[in-house]
This record gives C-alpha cells, sequence and structure tokens, in this order.
C-alpha cells in the first residue's frame, strides 16, 4: 500500500542532507515501539518533489510531494492515523492532504523508474562498510536481486526463482553520485531498473523498494 503526501510549503529552508529528519518524521509516525527500529525495512519512501534550490538550501514555494510505501498494510493504515494525528514535518512542512493508493496490477511491468537514488552495497572481507556498485559492475544485478530475496524471506513470501533485477543502461541520463547520510558517504544510482518476475515479487519490490538503506530513503521506485 502507497500513501502519496503534500504539504505546506516551506518556511525556513531546507538542507541539501535532509534525510535524517524524513526518517525521524516517518519513525514519529510509525511509533516509538514499533519493530522497524532495529530489523530490515520492509518500506520505502520517495524525496521530495516540487523542491528546487536556492542559494545551497532546498525550498519548496508550492508545497512538497512524496510517498511512502509499505509492505503490510496494517503499518501503513497506522502511519495515515499518525499523520492525521500529528501532520508537522521539519522546516515548516506541514501535510495537507494524503492519498491512498492500493497494491497496483503489475503483470505487464518490467520497467521502473526511481523516486530516490539506488544504493547496491555487499560486504566484503576488509571493507568496513562494505563495497559499493554502480549500473557500470556487472555484478551489481546479482548484489539487487540476492537483497530483494533477502527481504523476501524476511517478510516470509516463498522464493521466486525467475526473480531478476538489473538496471536499464539504455537510460540516457543515469548517473551515480555521492550523498551523504549524517557523516556516511555513500555512492548511489539515479537510473531506473527493470524487474522481472512473479507479479507479486515485483508488487513486494514496489513497496519495498530495492537496494540498501531502503529505510532511509534510497531505492523507491515507481
Amino acid at each position: 500500500m502507497r500513501l502519496h503526501i503534500k504539504t505546506t510549503q516551506n518556511t525556513t529552508p531546507i538542507p541539501t542532507n535532509y534525510l535524517p529528519k524524513m526518517v525521524g518524521v516517518l519513525h514519529k509516525w510509525l511509533g516509538k515501539n514499533n519493530d522497524d527500529h532495529s530489523q530490515i525495512s520492509l518500506y520505502s519512501f520517495s524525496w521530495l518533489q516540487g523542491a528546487k534550490f536556492e542559494n545551497g538550501k532546498i525550498v519548496c514555494p508550492c508545497g512538497a510531494r512524496f510517498f511512502i510505501s509499505f509492505y503490510n498494510p496494517e503499518k501503513a493504515k497506522r502511519v495515515l492515523k499518525s499523520i492525521l494525528d500529528s501532520p508537522e514535518m521539519f522546516d515548516g512542512l506541514i501535510v495537507t492532504d494524503v492519498t491512498i493508493e492500493e497494491d497496483v496490477d503489475l503483470s505487464n511491468r518490467e520497467l521502473f523508474n526511481f523516486a530516490s537514488p539506488i544504493l547496491v552495497r555487499q560486504i566484503v572481507q576488509g571493507e568496513k562498510n562494505g563495497k559499493e556498485f554502480t549500473f557500470d559492475d556487472k555484478e551489481s544485478a546479482e548484489i539487487l536481486t540476492d537483497t530483494l530475496k533477502k527481504k523476501m524471506q524476511v517478510a516470509g513470501l516463498p522464493p521466486d526463482d525467475s526473480l531478476e533485477i538489473k538496471f536499464d543502461t539504455s537510460y540516457l541520463h543515469k548517473k551515480h553520485t555521492i550523498i551523504w547520510y549524517r557523516d556516511i558517504s555513500m555512492r548511489v544510482n539515479k537510473c531506473p531498473v527493470i524487474i522481472k518476475g512473479k507479479p507479486e515479487t515485483k508488487l513486494f519490490a514496489w513497496n519495498v523498494g530495492i537496494g540498501n538503506s531502503t529505510g532511509i530513503g534510497l531505492g523507491a521506485i515507481y
């Protein structure tokens, strides 16, 4: 289930590294005793849309838009109630509207766009924080596929031997770049993906995101 959210315009400039603030708001809405603080995240959220840069900061003169998707619809409903009870976000952003999008039929879809950059990371001996991969690396497809398979296992879903995820390297504007989350740098990919598999597997990816660190705002797709 996906929640599409609209906000007021901001009243103070938003820092470019606003993801920790987004994560803080999401966990406020999830509640202090939720089990998503320490487990693998079975949700994803997009970056703010309708934003523009001014003097090194972000402003949303007409308000912002973003979405949050959940594998568990009960959590989506809980977050919806929390948003209605506490719509304040950060830097003056206040939720003004929430639209529910029920699970969609993805039987005939394989190409998915990115709503936030995609991180591909694998634990490698000798690498403190793991090794990061880009769409240029042939290993990326296997890592993306294995990462979603592990999330499916956590969710209690049956395996899908037909699952295959890879970057759509034909996309003309693809690029990889460095972003920061607090004091940690990450090389991420801005590139659509092709997902082959059962419709329910693609729906799972649609909701939980792909790649690593979806719980901090990476890997959301639409």
